[in-house]
């Protein structure tokens, strides 16, 4: 047995409480390694005499390992206990001891692995809605002009024309508000929003002041309208949370600018010497950008102050979510203690870190329930994009990246193909629309809740910021092609119970790609073909990206048929 490949830990990806009394207990072997895996518990203070054996299922492979897993219904919450493992015609046990060919049962209290008791308070318990969430993502001044009467002398893009990274549109929240029935028909049920808050950008990630709505958006009553709308029509809506870094404009640091360590403000910020230099830069700030610096979070007031904007946006709007800025450079202790306070007033607010890598120190329970999955992300562009992958290491690869989160967590991740910080996918794919459709078939189908960029429905093209911030064309919009009539059937199939609640698995079949979910006896599996070859169908289709692939699955189209 190749013993190096063993993983798993408590209070871990591995051993993940789903509620009071249930638990999800995984594995790690190498892959192909071993043929049979169980688990032995019992409770921690009569394990000994009184043992369970369950076999576990190996549910999940990638490139490497075999993840074999079981969930646990306990009537004791203090839980003990080991793995059984088959090798050939040998049985080995594992435990906190490491691998061994006997166990002794007697004094398991020195080396079983453990959970001393699941207390509630560490249950990390999903937003339910997240399972059947569809988000849209909107730049506010690419978006929808809906203000003919405000000033717009600020405006120095005509509509339509590429922009710069100084560029500015006109897209307001009246015009989200009348384009709230194309978002309904889309099949779009959660609106992601960049800040709505006072700033002199364009993209408003340089805040000034987070409590006043900038006026090249609207006022309050604009916004009240549009959560009074959006409620009407059952969208909720998640708003960006800049608590990394702020606005050079704010009236913190400006106050620091003026009077030097003697301000009040100076602890709020982390800088090296007396004064503020701005030319050389002598305090940290996001990036390169001298004009945002960094909150120092580690304050308690700076922990307040934030704490308590995030909060009155919730208290006095009822949103539904925040969506955390630039959220891995903030410490873990002001999270957990924002996590706290949210929870403690919207227990369905989601919290969605921006993090674009490996986040799961991050996702324990105690801070986000999600990220941003730019994984998800990379990993298509690898297969549709930059043919780094074929099918089956496709699969291994959304596999792995699976097993680095939890059961509840994958259930919350938000699932995105592009977003205002990269290239459009279009684009990145040469402008191929079976791709592009393939793509999203998978962004529907996955775990967690799909994200559409706004204009990917119109393929709207772009290439890395500030050229994916183009403006919507609502000429094309307002006709049903082929990409926006396909995210309509998407979002209405992922209505469906079985991907609400279904199991996935994930595999190549030859040069084929497929993703199944299931759930009650009833499976709907996806099939991509990005190979050259052609090959034959015969199920039961409901979902094809060309009304020519109803007999055979050419190159670069996928089905989706009802097992």
């Amino acid at each position: 047995m190749k013993e190096i490949a063993l993983m798993h830990r408590v209070d871990s990806e591995y051993c993940c409480p789903l509620s009071k009394n249930t638990i999800e207990i995984r594995l790690r072997t190498a892959k192909n390694d071993v043929s049979h895996v169980y688990i032995i518990y019992g409770g921690k203070y009569s394990f000994a005499e009184n043992k369970n054996r369950q076999e576990m299922i190996r549910r999940y492979s990638d490139g490497l390992y075999d993840y074999f897993t079981v969930i646990l219904k306990l009537e004791d919450l203090r839980l003990v206990y080991i793995f059984e493992i088959l090798c050939g015609k040998k049985i080995f046990f594992y435990s906190e001891d490491g691998l061994n060919s006997n166990y002794d049962f007697k004094l398991n209290y020195y080396n079983a692995f453990q959970v001393a008791y699941i207390n509630d308070a560490d249950v990390h318990y999903e937003v339910e809605w997240m399972r059947s969430a569809r988000f849209y993502q909107i730049f506010i001044d690419r978006f929808d002009c809906g203000n003919d009467t405000k000033d717009k002398s600020y405006i120095n893009l005509v509509w339509g024309e590429i922009p710069n990274s100084k560029s500015f549109a006109g897209g307001d929240l009246k015009g989200i508000v009348r384009r709230l029935d194309y978002l309904i028909d889309l099949g779009i049920n959660t609106i992601y929003l960049t800040p709505i808050f006072q700033s002199v950008s364009n993209h408003k990630y340089d805040i000034k002041d987070y409590y006043k709505i900038d006026s090249q958006f609207g006022g309050v009553e604009d916004f009240e309208e549009l959560i009074a709308e959006a409620k009407r029509r059952n969208i909720k809506i998640v708003m960006d949370a800049v608590f990394n870094h702020v606005s050079s404009d704010c009236i913190q640091f400006q106050d620091v600018i003026l009077k030097g360590k003697s301000s009040e403000y100076y602890d709020w910020f982390i800088i090296n010497g007396d004064v503020i230099d701005m030319k050389n830069v002598n305090y940290e700030c996001f990036a390169s950008c001298n004009y945002m610096p960094k909150w120092n979070t580690s304050n308690e007031k700076v922990q307040k102050f934030l704490i308590d904007i995030a909060l009155y946006w919730i208290l006095r709007y009822d949103i539904d979510g925040w969506r955390l800025d630039v959220s891995d450079e903030v410490s873990h202790n002001f999270w957990r203690m924002f996590r706290k306070a949210i929870k403690r007033e919207k227990k369905d607010c989601v919290i969605i870190g921006e993090n674009w890598h490996n986040a799961n120190s991050y996702l324990r329970g105690d801070q986000y329930d999600s990220i941003m999955n730019y994984a998800f992300t990379k990993a298509c562009l690898d297969f549709f994009a930059f043919n780094k992958f074929t099918a089956k290491e496709f699969a291994e690869k959304l596999i792995e990246l699976l097993m680095r989160n939890t059961y509840p967590v994958n259930n919350m991740m938000l699932n995105l193909l592009d977003s205002h910080d990269t290239d459009r996918f279009i684009t990145r794919v040469g402008g191929d629309k079976e791709k592009l459709k393939c793509a999203l078939a998978i962004l529907y189908m996955y775990l967690g809740a799909p994200c559409i960029y706004y204009g990917t429905e119109i393929g709207l093209e772009g290439g890395y910021d500030p050229d994916c911030r183009r403006t919507m064309d609502w000429d094309k919009a307002e006709k049903n092609g082929e990409l926006k009539t396909l995210i309509k059937t998407l979002a209405k199939l992922k209505k469906d119970e079985i991907l609400i609640n279904g199991e996935i698995k994930i595999y190549a079949d030859e040069e084929l790609f497929r993703l199944e979910r299931s759930y009650k006896g009833k499976t709907l599996r996806l099939t991509v073909n990005e190979s050259k070859k052609i090959y034959p169908l015969d199920g039961n289709i409901i979902l094809a990206s060309s009304e020519n692939n109803q007999k055979k699955l050419g190159c670069g189209q996928f089905v989706i048929e009802r097992m």
